[in-house]
């Protein structure tokens, strides 16, 4: 039995067995490949994406349990105003470097700011301590986090 998805505005479906990964889909159904596999047991977060705009990973998160639910990755930011000032924060602020976790972080902290549009320090550091960035960018990821909110506070003033 199809399972219905909404992914990044997109009504979707997939055949796929309802036990199977919603990363897997993602990637090999969907081609959307800008979520990525980490460590398959939810503590890197590379895979993450958010659904119904909770941040979740999608390693390990049945494709069944998000039907009809609205799936948002990465790959939405040019529809987004969120993830286009977060995309532009973290490009100008040089805050990867290999890239691998940043698709994740991205969605974590566009969750964070879609809730708290002036999250302090602590809140960045919170919204983020479930991912891993091995290349120990860490500082400049808060601060391209803290630079996308205030750009975007800026924004809705005019």
């Amino acid at each position: 039995m199809p399972i219905a998805l909404v992914v990044n505005g997109r009504a979707m479906q997939t055949e796929s067995d309802a036990v199977t990964p919603l990363l897997h889909v993602l990637r090999n159904e969907l081609d959307l490949r800008g979520s990525r596999f980490g460590c398959g047991l939810e503590q890197c977060g590379a895979c993450m994406v958010l659904v119904d705009g909770e941040p979740v990973y999608a390693c390990a998160r049945e494709v069944g349990s998000v039907a009809n639910k609205r799936v948002t990755t990465i790959e939405a930011f040019a529809d987004d105003a969120t993830l286009r000032a977060l995309h532009r924060a973290f490009l100008d602020t040089q805050a990867g470097q290999c890239g691998y976790c940043l698709s994740g972080i991205i969605m974590s902290a566009k969750a964070l700011i879609d809730r708290h549009p002036a999250p302090r320090r602590e809140d960045i550091a919170a919204a983020l301590d479930k991912h891993l960035c091995r290349c120990g960018a860490h500082n400049r990821i808060i601060h391209a986090v803290e630079r996308a909110a205030a750009a975007l506070r800026q924004e809705a003033r005019g």
